[in-house]
């Protein structure tokens, strides 16, 4: 699995899919004036980098807890990034009507728009893979910020490429989410057999 700080930052910058949840954030902030939108966008995305920070620095010992691996852990974030992909490439028709009646606070924008299991798992994963929360706190601010910039010209940007566009846009981000999580799927999976056979190799020289 290639860990490197592009690779990272691209994989987050693309299951974070700023772009693609320019019409949600549109949608549920309507009813507020347009300085107050990029006020309730930069706080929710302010909150949203501090729950993915979080979970980069104690998920490792979060995993340690539970007993997970990291091939098992591999497997479950392809798996989980494969099915946000096709989300993404096949999405749901949005609801036209749908607003907040009160201001959001952390939910639904912060969690789990922004800050979902996607983005969560991906930035634990990367975090047990490296041993480097901090290498990756960094690739998480290197996504996190042109996503804010994306959300706070989200209306600029959907008068400028339209639904089509930003369709479009999403799709292509799912396709390569896509690729992203069969090739964690394959590592995990390749990273299970070889620790299975090693404990099996072990097992017969004890005896």
């Amino acid at each position: 699995m290639d860990t490197s700080f592009l690779n990272i930052s691209t994989s987050l910058f693309f299951v974070l899919n700023a772009a693609g949840q320019i019409p949600i954030f549109l949608a549920l902030l309507r009813k507020f004036d347009h300085k107050r939108q990029l006020q309730i966008i930069f706080r929710e995305l302010m909150i949203a980098l501090g729950i993915l920070i979080v979970f980069t620095f104690f998920g490792d010992w979060i995993l340690k807890m539970l007993g997970i691996s990291r091939p098992i852990l591999s497997i479950a974030g392809g798996i989980l990034l494969f099915l946000i992909s096709l989300g993404m490439i096949f999405p749901k028709a949005a609801e036209p009507n749908e607003q907040l009646s009160q201001e959001p606070m952390i939910i639904p924008l912060a969690i789990p728009i922004i800050a979902g299991p996607g983005s969560i798992s991906i930035v634990m994963m990367y975090a047990h893979a490296t041993n480097n929360p901090l290498f990756v706190s960094s690739a998480i601010l290197a996504a996190w910020i042109p996503s804010l910039l994306i959300l706070l010209l989200g209306s600029y940007i959907k008068k400028m490429l339209g639904e089509k566009g930003l369709t479009a846009i999403e799709r292509l981000g799912g396709m390569l989410i896509c690729l992203i999580s069969i090739s964690l799927l394959t590592h995990g999976t390749l990273e299970l057999v070889n620790d299975y056979f090693k404990i099996q190799v072990y097992s017969v020289d004890q005896k």
